[in-house]
């Protein structure tokens, strides 16, 4: 699957995602200390939903478009508090990517760090956060990166890696690359997002990442209708330590968006593959 960002911002995949992000980094708020975030595919950063890429596709219209015009509810309010602090005129023409959502929550003590290997796009992501002392961009490839810059000083925080699936074997890196950041950093909090079109291939991998045995692994996943051949009807997120009541969180958070698109045979799906005690 080709997943590049400016063709998909703001559709329902990305809502789930961003809003789980946008719980999550409330979290690390809770206390004090710094945190530190490390985006691995971080994109531009922020989308302009009538360029010709999202044009293209339509997709943020049953996504941010359907989910900003529903009533609001607590558990979506973090997220779309971002969406409304980029477009201080009202609407959502310009949609928080990840790096932008992150930055939402950064107190002074914190900092994000984020990857981008495409050229152009790290040229309008650095763009964006030029003279920012409490981001670093960094021109490589995200998976190296995030090898590279843990565990950070800081000691606390997440590492989102959100990955296009260009390549054939994206799945089996991701295990790879998980088995050693966790090595390397084991108290950090790691989100992978990840699509749904083969029921087959997600078991799979789901398999394959519980045989790790690190304990504190849950996924959710967020179906917005039945399995159907060949069709993008669902986004999950693998995640590794996530903090305290997340997994309720997620549930809910789940409930509320299928209630926002008006997706009664929506479901989420919350389970942990390896718990706490493992």
């Amino acid at each position: 699957m080709n997943y590049r960002h400016a063709y998909h911002a703001g559709n329902f995949a990305d809502v789930f995602k961003h809003a789980a992000l946008a719980l999550l980094l409330q979290h690390l708020q809770k206390k004090d200390k710094g945190f530190c975030v490390i985006d691995t595919h971080a994109g531009i950063g922020r989308y302009d939903l009538s360029s010709f890429e999202a044009s293209k596709t339509l997709e943020w219209q049953n996504g941010v478009a359907a989910v900003m015009h529903a009533a609001e509810t607590p558990i979506l309010a973090p997220w779309r508090k971002v969406v409304a602090a980029l477009n201080p005129n009202g609407g959502y023409r310009f949609y928080p990517g990840s790096p932008l959502v992150a930055r939402h929550f950064l107190r002074p003590q914190d900092r994000l760090i984020v990857a981008e290997l495409h050229p152009q796009d790290r040229r309008v992501l650095s763009h964006l956060f030029e003279g920012d002392k409490q981001v670093l961009v960094r021109p490589a490839d995200g998976y190296a990166t995030l090898i590279k810059q843990i565990p950070p000083f800081e000691r606390r925080g997440v590492a989102l890696i959100d990955p296009p699936f260009e390549r054939t074997d994206e799945w089996e890196v991701l295990i790879e690359v998980l088995a050693e950041a966790h090595a390397k950093w084991s108290t950090g909090t790691y989100v992978v997002w990840y699509p749904v079109k083969d029921l087959t291939e997600v078991a799979r991998f789901h398999d394959v990442l519980a045989s790790l045995a690190i304990p504190k692994t849950l996924i959710a996943e967020f179906h917005i209708g039945p399995a159907a051949p060949e069709s993008f009807f669902g986004c999950g997120l693998a995640v590794i330590n996530p903090p305290w009541q997340w997994d309720e969180e997620l549930q809910a958070l789940g409930d509320a968006l299928a209630v926002a698109l008006n997706r009664p045979q929506a479901k989420t799906i919350v389970e942990w593959l390896v718990p706490e005690s493992a």
